[in-house]
């Protein structure tokens, strides 16, 4: 038996049409000479733009957080998302979750934080970096009270 997959077949059913110049001009190259900055969730970090939400039509964000060496507490908050997925490049950050867990993300090390869980940023190193995802590209902060046995 043959097992091998042919990916033309994989990717394209033969009862559709691809556009294959629509699906190249889906293709998002981004350098630090064409990726902006943007304006973020948080006035101490930096943020920029990897041009994933406009290739995607708004399925999915893909953006570089960069520390400016100042940092804040981002308070008790959740996400309107399906999940928001982070990869350090540099540095660190340390989070503390609901249900107890801090954890420091350092660097080469990821995090997926589910939708509608509360966390709270509480220090970054100096030098830190990350790259962050989210589904949908439009993802909500909502602030909220520290949960039980927490201080704001």
């Amino acid at each position: 038996m043959d097992s091998s997959i042919d990916l033309n077949q994989a990717t394209q059913p033969e009862t559709e049409e691809v556009d294959r110049a629509a699906l190249a001009a889906k293709l998002a190259y981004a350098t630090p000479e064409n990726a902006p900055l943007v304006p973020g969730r948080r006035a101490f970090f930096k943020y920029r733009d990897l041009g994933v939400t406009d290739a995607t039509d708004g399925r999915m964000r893909a953006q570089l957080t960069i520390g400016t060496g100042e940092m804040q507490q981002t308070g008790w908050h959740y996400h309107l998302c399906e999940a928001q997925f982070i990869y350090t490049l540099r540095g660190w950050v340390d989070l503390v979750f609901e249900d107890g867990r801090q954890i420091r993300v350092g660097e080469g090390e990821s995090l997926l934080i589910p939708g509608g869980l509360k966390h709270n940023e509480i220090a970054i190193s100096e030098d830190f970096e990350l790259l962050e995802v989210s589904i949908p590209a439009k993802m909500g902060t909502v602030p909220c009270d520290p949960p039980a046995g927490f201080t704001a």
